[in-house]
């Protein structure tokens, strides 16, 4: 097998969660670049339609759109067994599904909090409950989930600590899971994105160059730059990687 080969997913099936738009599909269009099915759950069920039948035509693959709310444990458990339905079982999960809320502490309302914790954290841990269920019944699978590099730095000039606290919170359910499923060949990484230009342009300039000065390169990321390591963490050629984080940020944590 090829250096190359290693990176294909043929025959396998992803479901991303918030596959519908920005980071979410970005990579759900990588992941059926490289031959996987995909299942993309979101809200949205028109979007989520539009998104599965688009990628279909491009990349050839098969797709399936299950319209889900990751704070419903029923909506998560019913995605799951329809995805099992349709092709048998699952061999890649993306925890992508995520909600920001820009205001202060002082400002934040506990039950705001709580729903920020709910959609990013407790959300991709309902997924992957159900998911790892049926990747141990079926020798095994990768989870990937889409933490920040919020989880290891304060995000300034917003104010977001619910946001912050949810990316944490997904860097140590990584480590357990990881550990945990280890013996069940399920391997487990979050990918840490920056500043990814999903909308930038509608925030204020000062706080644009503000980001833009503690980083060393000059852009901020396309979704389109998530993909491609998303694609190696899901991918064979990655085999001997698990519980781990990679920051894709610019160089903005390193200074």
């Amino acid at each position: 097998m090829s250096i190359l080969d290693q990176f294909r997913l043929d025959g396998r099936t992803a479901i991303v969660t918030g596959g519908n738009r920005g980071i979410g599909r970005a990579i759900a269009d990588g992941l059926a670049d490289v031959g996987a099915n995909v299942v993309i759950a979101n809200r949205d069920a028109a979007a989520g339609d539009r998104a599965a039948e688009e990628i279909a035509d491009e990349f050839g693959v098969q797709t399936l759109a299950v319209p889900t709310d990751v704070t419903e444990e029923s909506d998560v458990q019913a995605m799951v067994d329809r995805t099992v339905d349709e092709f048998g079982g699952v061999d890649i999960l993306i925890n992508n599904a995520g909600i920001v809320q820009h205001n202060a502490v002082e400002e934040k309302s506990v039950a705001e909090f709580q729903h920020t914790l709910d959609v990013n954290l407790t959300g991709a841990y309902r997924t992957a409950k159900y998911v790892g269920e049926v990747m141990r019944e079926g020798g095994g699978g990768v989870l990937i989930n889409v933490s920040s590099m919020s989880a290891f730095v304060a995000n300034y000039p917003k104010h977001q600590v619910d946001y912050q606290a949810s990316k944490g919170g997904l860097e140590a359910l990584k480590n357990q899971l990881a550990s945990e499923w280890a013996e069940d060949d399920i391997r487990v990484n979050n990918v840490n994105p920056g500043f990814v230009d999903t909308g930038l342009d509608a925030e204020a300039d000062e706080q644009l160059e503000t980001w833009r000065s503690e980083m060393l390169v000059d852009e901020f990321a396309e979704p389109e730059a998530i993909a491609p390591l998303v694609v190696y963490l899901a991918s064979d050629a990655s085999s001997y990687v698990t519980g781990e984080s990679v920051v894709i940020d610019g160089g903005y944590t390193v200074r």
